[in-house]
């Protein structure tokens, strides 16, 4: 071997060390479902919410003790979810990203994105980290990098324009040198899309629209109408999936627009309140599945994860759970795109059907189902851990199409109708552990109030989740009992993680002001997003 080749086998080796010291690469996201960080926001490439710690388990959790915690500077909601890799925590609110010591809450930096152009909504649900570069997008609809040692500003474009309706609050997800992400913005008008964009600089690479253009397939859906699919609805707000074997990208699609009035949208509406899988390097589609065709009631199709593999009737089967805002636990047969079953997990009245000009009163309402934090799958139980609100209410459809402004910022909601909610005091949520093979219920926590936090499944026999009275419980995996409850500052709305720090195992929970939970409940409070630390005494 020459001399040259030897000095560029170790370039090449040093540069693969520092971009690992930085921030994660290809291999280690790849496997992340067996690491003891937390790399993504539903802690892996498959969305399983499970960690392989143990140290914290069922027969010592009583011991687990607050460590620190971290207090934003702004208040904003707080549903961000947040990421650990080499024992640093990267969270956001809506316009602060932070990197800060896992174990000692210390920040190591502080990022403030001062926005350029209108805020449609300024809601935030986390970061993705590669190569050295957390990659974030903003409420006015710019996606950004910044430096993971430094939080330096690497590279910011606008991906998204809020006069169209547009905001970003989704995570983005990361592989290779694409980041995968849309924007959010059907109640405001704005069509779905998803694309995907150089890690490098923000250059866009491929997008693939959640309600086709005129032309393309899927628009026949739509009744071909021009001004249907145009404001067609369809966003994306919440986390996406990936398989890397396959090389498929699952998008989980939003609610069509407007919600409830359907007169210029005849048809299934395609691609929205669906699962959309798509070639990563391309953006084609592969498939699909339409989870509610011709959605009336705000029924976004939230997540399509997690992802496993599992036993059915002696036959090995790689699905997906699929879950939203119906209230209804479908299990996706990944090779076959067939359901193996589907059940309540959530109460459900006059789900289904047309929704007309008289009131309908429906459960779930439109802030009910799974939101934004979706299941978590343990392995080692093979079961499914789903939160819920349990929140029903009440639609309407006027006969008249809604106005929409040049500016879709300006106005109200284009709805097309009318929503409400039952009274505060009769909403609640619901914790349940599903048998994965077969939808049958194993345990069932009923919580005071709807469970919107995430949740974690551990190797040591644990569920994490947190509640809007201010708690963060663990509960016993096998039985659903209650081993540790704690108080943090405020509802916990946002992520829970756990990771390991130089041996040890800690956990994080995010809390504080919702945001439109507490418009309809005040005493909820909650202030700035706060992160509180958890380990064992």
């Amino acid at each position: 071997m020459s001399k040259n080749s030897l000095l560029m086998i170790t370039w090449l080796l040093v540069l693969t060390a520092s971009l690992e010291a930085q921030g994660p690469s290809q291999n280690k996201l790849n496997n992340a479902a067996k690491d003891t960080d937390w790399l993504y926001v539903d802690h892996d490439y498959l969305g399983t919410r499970y960690s392989p710690l143990s140290e914290i388990n069922s027969k010592n959790v009583a011991r687990l003790d607050q460590v620190c915690s971290h207090t934003f500077p702004e208040k904003s909601p707080s549903q961000t979810a947040p990421i650990v890799y080499g024992g640093t925590i990267y969270a956001t609110s809506s316009h602060f990203t932070v990197a800060m010591d896992g174990a000692t809450c210390k920040v190591f930096w502080q990022h403030q994105w001062q926005p350029r152009s209108r805020e449609v909504f300024k809601t935030q649900r986390g970061v993705g980290l590669k190569d050295g570069k957390v990659i974030r997008g903003t409420p006015d609809g710019y996606l950004i990098a910044l430096d993971a040692r430094t939080g330096k500003e690497l590279w910011s474009r606008q991906i998204a324009d809020p006069v169209d309706g547009y905001f970003i609050s989704a995570p983005p997800l990361i592989v290779g040198d694409l980041i995968f992400i849309g924007p959010a913005g059907s109640e405001s008008a704005g069509k779905g899309w998803v694309g995907a964009f150089k890690l490098s600089n923000g250059e866009r690479i491929w997008k693939f629209n959640t309600v086709p253009d005129l032309g393309e397939p899927g628009a026949e859906t739509w009744g071909n109408n021009p001004k249907g699919l145009k404001t067609g609805g369809g966003a994306i707000w919440t986390a996406m999936s990936y398989d890397a074997e396959k090389h498929l990208l699952y998008v989980p699609v939003g609610n069509p627009a407007p919600d409830f009035y359907d007169k210029n949208r005849p048809g299934a509406n395609l691609y929205t309140s669906s699962v959309v899988a798509l070639d990563a390097a391309t953006g084609k589609l592969a498939w699909y599945f339409q989870a509610t065709p011709h959605d009336q009631r705000d029924y976004d199709l939230t997540h399509a994860s997690p992802i496993f593999t599992a036993t059915f009737s002696g036959a090995s089967k790689q699905v997906m759970s699929v879950t939203g805002k119906d209230g209804l636990l479908r299990l996706f047969d990944l090779n076959t795109h067939s359901t193996v079953y589907s059940v309540p997990f959530t109460s459900r009245k006059n789900s289904e059907g047309p929704v007309g000009l008289e009131t309908l009163e429906i459960c779930p309402g439109i802030l009910g189902g799974q939101e934004w934090s979706g299941s978590a799958y343990s392995p080692a139980r093979n079961s499914l851990f789903v939160p819920a609100t349990d929140w029903c209410g009440h639609v309407r459809m006027v006969d008249k199409e809604p106005e929409l402004q040049e500016d879709n910022t300006k106005g109200p909601y284009y709805f097309g109708g009318e929503a409400g909610f039952s009274p505060w005091s009769e909403a609640s949520g619901w914790l349940t552990a599903f048998d994965a093979s077969t939808g049958k219920e194993r345990w069932k926590y009923h919580a005071a109030k709807p469970m919107i936090g995430g949740v974690v499944a551990t190797a040591g026999d644990l569920v994490f989740a947190g509640e809007l009275n201010g708690t963060f419980k663990a509960f016993d995996a096998n039985t659903g009992k209650i081993l540790y409850s704690h108080v943090v500052a405020g509802p916990v709305g946002g992520g829970v993680v756990t990771y390991q720090v130089e041996g040890k195992q800690y956990i994080a929970v995010v809390s504080g002001y919702i945001g439109s939970y507490n418009d309809f409940a005040p005493e909820l409070g909650g202030d700035n997003p706060t992160i509180t630390i958890f380990s064992l005494k």
